[in-house]
C-alpha cells in the first residue's frame, strides 16, 4: 500500500505580510471552494496580497483572496473576490478569537498551497509593525546583502 506524500505545492505566497507584521503563530486551515476555483488554483491563479481574515459568528472567512476565473468554466465560474470560508476546528477558532480580542493582534493569510490534494491556507496570528521596525528590517537586509557581496568577492 502506497503512503500518501506530505508534499506541499505552493500556490500563492504573501511576502507583504512578513514586511508589515510580526508573525507570532501559524495555523493551517482548509478552504471551502467550488470546482472551477480549484481548477484555477491548480493552474496557480491565486493572489492573497490584499487578503485578510475575520471571525464572524464562530466561523472564519478570508476577504480579498483573488482566484482568477477558470478559462473553460463558463457559467460555473464564481466571483473572483468572493468571501471564502476557512475550515478549522471550533476550539482553534475560539482560541484565535480570544487572542484577536487582545490589543494589536490580527489574522493574515501567509500562504495558499495544496496538501494531499486539498487547498490549505497558512494563517498567521500577527502584530502590526511600526515604521521604525520596517526600517530596521530593511537595514538588516541591506547589511546582510553587503556582507554576502564582500564574502563573494573575497572567495573568487
Amino acid at each position: 500500500m502506497a503512503e500518501k506524500s506530505k508534499e506541499r505545492k505552493l500556490i500563492a505566497n504573501n511576502k507583504k505580510a512578513f514586511h508589515d507584521f510580526f508573525i507570532d503563530e501559524t495555523y493551517e486551515a482548509g478552504v471551502a471552494l467550488h470546482g472551477t476555483e480549484v481548477k484555477s488554483m491548480r493552474m496557480g491563479k491565486c493572489s492573497i496580497k490584499e487578503a485578510f481574515i475575520r471571525i464572524e459568528n464562530g466561523e472564519m472567512f478570508v476577504y480579498g483572496m483573488h482566484v482568477s476565473p477558470y478559462e473553460k468554466g463558463n457559467i460555473f465560474n464564481r466571483d473572483p473576490l468572493r468571501v471564502k470560508k476557512l475550515l478549522m476546528h471550533r476550539t482553534e477558532i475560539n482560541k484565535l478569537e480570544g487572542k484577536i480580542a487582545e490589543k494589536g493582534f490580527t489574522l493574515v493569510p501567509l500562504q495558499v498551497y495544496f496538501k494531499d490534494g486539498k487547498v490549505k491556507v497558512e494563517v498567521g496570528l500577527a502584530r502590526g509593525k511600526k515604521l521604525y521596525d520596517k526600517r530596521e528590517d530593511i537595514a538588516k537586509k541591506d547589511q546582510r546583502r553587503e556582507f554576502e557581496r564582500e564574502f563573494k568577492v573575497k572567495n573568487l
